[in-house]
Formats: structure tokens, sequence, C-alpha cells
């Protein structure tokens, strides 16, 4: 049996929300995996998803650059030891010429761009050169570029005003004229991302397993609220309708053709007249799918609402911005970079995080 620590319940307690008690018999149930007692807390509906955020410990800037004719973006995470110098314009323009760098040579990964030359020099001393004028380490932490060498093809990105948050999207479009009239609009895209902070493009990239493991958190979790809204009975907090799914992955044909029959059913019962059915069953039927998809809306774009228009979904706005712009949008990547995404806390300090990096 792992020991559990003070230390373990407090960030555990952070994290979730859960009670003191309730996170150190988590913690003893699962053998100090804190992952896994997060989740056993989530299914008692005891804790909400950990807060990653809480855990993270980092300085340091995001960078995006968009190439002139919107076919190449690059986004990069540069860390440095303090915010102050994260402010320093040596390091903000040290962070903007790293990132076109790597965007006009195509650099993959970090090996290469340590290889590469910069200004005539190698990459690694120019970094050297950085450091030790700043006054602090310094660390190229990630980068990734998108591109589209086809004229269908766009790519556009966002940065935010903190410079902390920052991404980049690509769609391909039905054709040139389409792609130049999508380029704001995907800016857009960036901005919504930024804020929602999606993990995945759609419903299809999940896994069944991680599908089911989150339907039970999620039922456990509006359980309990409707244990406390029962017990205020505030007329204007009803209990919530527990849904029978969690993702449009799980709704198969079989399984909406028996929502279609259920609806027909009811509005024989309620003497609807069947010359409209037509005009009620698409709009049941869409308001059975948001119920139970909730999870497509907390985690993928396409199930997100649009933070400019909440009464649409992502994917409802593309395809208004479809007709309007008279062809197809595809969004087929989008990347998004936060400043110390990843990096957990641990009790010694972020100069030793970047040290840890740099060896």
């Amino acid at each position: 049996m792992a020991e559990i620590s003070a230390q373990m319940v407090k960030e555990l307690r952070e994290s979730t929300g859960a009670g003191m008690m309730d996170c150190k018999n988590a913690l003893k149930e699962s053998n100090g995996d804190f992952d896994k007692a997060v989740q056993l807390l989530r299914e008692k509906g005891l804790g909400k998803a950990a807060k990653k955020a809480d855990r993270l410990a980092a300085e340091g800037l995001i960078s995006v650059k968009v190439s002139d004719d919107f076919k190449t973006a690059t986004l990069s995470e540069i860390n440095s030891e303090t915010d102050f110098v994260a402010k320093n314009e040596q390091f903000i323009a040290l962070t903007k010429e790293t990132t076109e760098h790597i965007q006009i040579n195509d650099l993959k990964n970090n090996d290469e761009l340590k290889n590469s030359k910069i200004n005539g020099v190698a990459f690694e001393d120019y970094l050297k050169t950085q450091i030790a004028t700043i006054g602090e380490n310094l660390v190229v932490r990630r980068f990734e570029t998108i591109k589209t060498n086809d004229q269908k093809g766009i790519v556009n990105g966002y940065i935010h005003t903190n410079g902390r948050v920052g991404v980049i999207i690509a769609a391909n479009c039905e054709n040139e004229e389409v792609a130049q009239k999508s380029k704001d609009f995907l800016k857009q895209l960036c901005m919504h991302i930024a804020a929602m902070k999606p993990s995945y493009l759609s419903y299809e990239e999940l896994d069944m397993d991680f599908i089911e493991n989150e339907y039970k958190a999620l039922v456990a979790e509006l359980e309990k609220e409707n244990e406390e809204r029962r017990r205020l009975k505030d007329p204007n907090k009803p209990e919530h309708k527990i849904p029978k799914f969690a993702s449009r992955k799980q709704l198969n044909e079989t399984i909406l053709k028996q929502v279609e029959d259920d609806i027909k059913a009811e509005l024989k019962a309620q003497n609807k007249p069947e010359k409209i059915w037509a005009n009620i069953i698409p709009g049941k039927i869409n308001s059975f799918i948001a119920d139970n998809s909730q999870l497509d809306s907390k985690l993928t774009l396409m199930g997100q609402f649009y933070v400019m228009d909440d009464k649409k979904t992502i994917e409802q706005v593309i395809a208004q911005k479809e007709q309007e712009f008279g062809g197809k949008i595809q969004i087929v990547k989008f990347v998004r970079f936060e400043v110390g995404e990843g990096l957990e806390k641990k009790t010694e300090d972020f100069a030793a995080e970047v040290a840890a990096q740099m060896s």
C-alpha cells in the first residue's frame, strides 16, 4: 500500500473540489494513483475532472506565425523561469524569431532545431547567447507546423493577448474561392478553441472505453446535483434529465430509429395531426442527440456551442458558413498550446524543471 501524504490529499482536493476524507479514501483505494483517484471520485459523484492547470508550473510565451499566403502556420512554446522575463522585449523578439525560423526551415523536432543555423550560427549557440544576455534558462519546449500545398487548403492562427495561449487551424475547402473567404472565420474558430479548450476535433476520435467511463462520471455528477435540487426544492432549478448516452458515437442507426418511433407514438397519443409530424420529429430527434452527447459538447470542437453564437454548435456554424461562402469547408486539424500545459508541479522550483528539459 502506497503511503498517502497530506500533500497528495491537498493536491487531489484542490484539483477535484472533493472533501478531504473522500480524497484520502480515494487515494487509498487507488493505491496512490492520482488519475485513478480522480476517476473514483467522479464515478461516486464526489468530484469533478482534475483541473490540470492547478497542477502546472511554468512561465514563458506562445508564439504563432502564419505565412502570407495562409498555407502554413507554426505554433511554439518557449519557456522561461519567471513571468518577469516573459514580458522582456528581447525574449518576445526571441520567440517570434525562433517561430519564424522553424517555419522557414520546415523543422520537425527539437533535434532538427538544435542542429539548424539561425543568423549564421548554430541555433544552440544562438540560444546560449540569449540565455546569457537575458539571465535566465530558456527552453524551446515544443512546436508544431500545419500546412497545405493545395489551393483548396487554408490555415490561420490566433494568439491571445496575454501570450500564454495560441491556436493554429487548417481546413480543406471546395475551391480556392471558398478557402479565401474562410480565412477570417478560421481565425474566429481559433479564438473559440483558445477559450473553450476542446481536446478533439469530433466525436469520431473518442475511444469507446473512454466514453463509457466518462458516462459513469457524468451520471454520478448529475444524480448528485439532483439530490441537492430535491433538497432545496427550487422551482427555478428542476432536476436534470439523466441521459442514456454521452456521445454521438454511441448513437447508431438502430437507436435513432427507435427514438423516431417513440416520438411518433408520443405524437399519436397526443392526437397530433400526422401531416405536421414531419415538422416536429427532426427537432425532437436533435434534442435527443443534444441531451445524449454532452461529452461531445465538452471535449470536441464540432460538438461545442460557438462562443459567438451559443445557440449553434460549431458543426452547425460551419454548415451556415458553407451556404454563405458557396462551398464545403472541412476542418482537418487544430493545435492548441497553453504555457506550462502538461508540466506537473513538483516540490522543486521551475528552474529545476527547465534544467531537466535542457539535460
